[in-house]
């Protein structure tokens, strides 16, 4: 997380809402990637389009508002929403690629891309939340990856999870609010994609194996360990500005 924020003079904020629930002994969270401003970093973005990078705030900004709703109702369990508002910026100071950094859960990553930085936001966040947390499932919202505009165009979000009832419940709940899922697998080969020769992980997949919304969703799984855990790639449908019906 703060790898990503060493390219920018604003400060990084690593939010945590509790809202308590009728059963003050459980925890459910929800994990929103607020990248307030997403210039690529040194690996940076095309000048056509950056200008709505702001939408990449999407995740967080979902979040946020669901801890407002949660906070005027009690729900079933205590919540934590976790959020990481930050920007990514090409600054003297700017993580570069090839250079290796260590996770929350002390894990090494090799960044390859200082573009696929949301991910590694998410990486502390998931791992804050198991750690202080112990949550009976986490759910994070992320506008993280272009590839999932390939898979599902703008019609719908893709999730994908390490728990099948859990993806099964939230794709239920999507039919029932008009918000459309679709679920991508995470095969185990690309574990072995995210392999690195000199760190733990590498924060991308290489360009032959292409596949980016699920590898995206793998490299996630790593920050979870046994916790019922679900990703929603909302990157299609985070920021339009045409009524779908």
């Amino acid at each position: 997380f703060a790898s990503v924020a060493q390219g920018t003079k604003i400060d990084p904020k690593f939010i945590a809402l509790e809202i308590k629930g009728k059963n003050p002994n459980k925890w459910v969270s929800l994990v929103g990637k607020g990248l307030t401003f997403d210039a690529g970093g040194i690996s940076l973005k095309p000048s056509a389009g950056m200008a709505e990078m702001k939408y990449d705030l999407c995740g967080g900004a979902a979040v946020l508002g669901a801890a407002y709703y949660l906070a005027h109702k009690t729900p079933p369990t205590n919540v934590v929403c976790v959020i990481g508002a930050v920007e990514n910026m090409p600054g003297f100071s700017a993580t570069r690629p090839g250079d290796v950094v260590k996770s929350l859960n002390g894990k090494t990553i090799e960044i390859l891309n200082t573009d696929a930085e949301g991910r590694l936001v998410l990486a502390d966040l998931l791992q804050y939340t198991v750690n202080n947390y112990k949550p009976e499932f986490i759910i994070d919202i992320a506008t993280l990856t272009g590839a999932v505009l390939f898979a599902l165009g703008s019609m719908g979000s893709a999730v994908m999870s390490n728990k099948q009832d859990l993806a099964d419940y939230i794709i239920k709940i999507g039919q029932k609010q008009g918000e459309p899922l679709w679920q991508l697998p995470l095969w185990p080969e690309l574990d072995r994609e995210l392999q690195s020769d000199v760190a733990d992980l590498k924060n991308i997949v290489s360009s032959n194996v292409k596949a980016g919304t699920i590898s995206a969703g793998a490299f996630l799984k790593c920050f979870v360990q046994d916790t019922a855990w679900a990703h929603l790639d909302i990157a299609g449908t985070g920021w339009d500005c045409k009524a779908t019906g």
